[in-house]
């Protein structure tokens, strides 16, 4: 699994490729929340085209970036989901506090 960050209109974009397991979460959690908090932004959206699998540690992941954006006024969504992704999404609740985005350029446009 690799983490890679671009910026785009004021907002953090993680690009994930590969699992996001228990075995990769701390890691991308703390390189996350150091290119945020470096660079000031308060908006992360999380670019999951290449991502496809995610377990209970990715949800983790995704709701304490959630509280991180929401703590400093901004807001964290996802974008290019497959319909996997999309199903845990759904059955976990986190559609009801994330916003799920077809594309990232959707997602920027929303901020």
């Amino acid at each position: 699994m690799s983490v890679g960050f671009k910026t785009l209109n004021n907002c953090l974009i993680v690009e994930i490729d590969g699992e996001i397991d228990h075995h990769f979460v701390d890691n991308v959690k703390k390189s996350i929340d150091s290119q945020a908090v470096q660079k000031g932004y308060s908006n992360i959206i999380f670019d999951f085209k290449n991502v496809d699998f995610m377990d209970s540690a990715g949800i983790g992941m995704i709701i304490g970036r959630y509280k991180f954006t929401k703590k400093n006024g901004g807001i964290t969504s996802v974008a290019c989901l497959s319909d996997n992704l999309k199903r845990i999404m759904m059955v976990s609740g986190l559609y009801r506090i994330i916003k799920i985005y077809n594309t990232v350029e959707e997602a920027t446009k929303a901020v």
